[in-house]
């Protein structure tokens, strides 16, 4: 199976986003570099030359969180939507709270963390960046 890692569009906010989420799943960036630093850079303008070409966060085995922003003097227009969540799956219900607290800070809540009737604990938001998270914890079976 090819490897599932979620890729996120930002309109100039990356690097303080990537930088929030490098502070929720800890770890190192594997790979960050501005539009500047590409072979053109020098040819766009001054303000997006500073936005990230691309950033890749290991937030566990297997599993790269990316992303990068727009670049509006090449007409990307973001349109956040509601068609892309990043799905996380804890091994703990102490992980899931933490996740959902740091990750649901200043973010809207779509479905509050809690017990489902499918034997996990949910939660469905978007952060104080826009991206739609969720969040399932299967309950181990005693």
């Amino acid at each position: 199976m090819p490897a599932l890692n979620p890729y996120l569009n930002f309109d100039g906010t990356t690097e303080a986003a990537f930088t929030f989420y490098k502070e929720v799943f800890g770890g190192e960036f594997s790979f960050f570099s501005r539009m500047g630093e590409t072979p053109d850079g020098a040819n766009l303008p001054a303000d997006e030359q500073q936005r990230i070409m691309h950033v890749a966060l290991p937030i566990g085995p297997n599993h790269v969180l990316m992303g990068s922003d727009t670049l509006p003097s090449a007409g990307h227009v973001l349109q956040p939507g509601n068609n892309n969540y990043v799905m996380l799956s804890p091994d703990s219900e102490a992980d899931t709270q933490r996740l959902y607290d740091l990750l649901s800070a200043g973010g809207v809540i779509e479905a509050p963390l809690e017990k489902t009737f499918w034997n996990a604990w949910f939660a469905s938001f978007r952060d104080q960046f826009g991206t739609a998270w969720m969040i399932n914890y299967d309950i181990p079976q005693a």
